[in-house]
């Protein structure tokens, strides 16, 4: 199955720690939707949204991936899929002009007020840095303000995957 990633799992390392299968299909465009990060992670940080807004002018640049369907309840419970995030099909359009159908995730339980993690935006810059996005973009994600997580141990964890 396709699925489109736009936050953290952009970065393969993190990604196939959770799904093993996990293979590069294309960079890709989602048009009518804007990156937020506002959904409540279960740390009580802010976690990434492709937040829709109808707005031909919004779009999130994301990693179409190839998984495995039996890997599937394994990012499911990962993504909190029932709780704060819920699925949908995108169409999402690569750099060469192709469409392709991919699963997504997208927030149902969110805060506008909360900040992500050091370490999440740095996996999420990780990803856009291993596949490529526009500097611009890039530097967009960089400037968004992110907090100390109050468990170092976690931090440590989460940044080890990296060597």
């Amino acid at each position: 199955m396709h699925y489109f990633s736009y936050g953290s799992n952009m970065s393969l390392k993190r990604l196939r720690e959770r799904v093993p299968s996990a293979k590069f299909i294309v960079v890709a465009t989602l048009s009518k939707h804007a990156l937020r990060f506002h959904k409540i992670g279960k740390d009580g940080s802010a976690k990434c949204d492709a937040a829709e807004t109808g707005n031909v002018e919004h779009s999130i640049i994301g990693v179409v991936y190839k998984i495995y369907q039996s890997e599937k309840p394994v990012l499911d419970q990962k993504e909190g899929l029932g709780y704060g995030y819920e699925e949908k099909v995108v169409s999402v359009t690569a750099f060469d002009g192709t469409s392709l159908k991919a699963l997504t995730y997208y927030a149902t339980n969110i805060d506008p007020l909360r900040k992500p993690f050091h370490w999440y935006k740095a996996h999420v810059i990780k990803g856009m840095e291993e596949n490529g996005f526009p500097q611009h973009y890039t530097e967009a994600v960089a400037a968004i303000e992110s907090i100390d997580d109050p468990d170092r141990e976690r931090h440590y964890k989460e940044m080890s995957i990296y060597g």
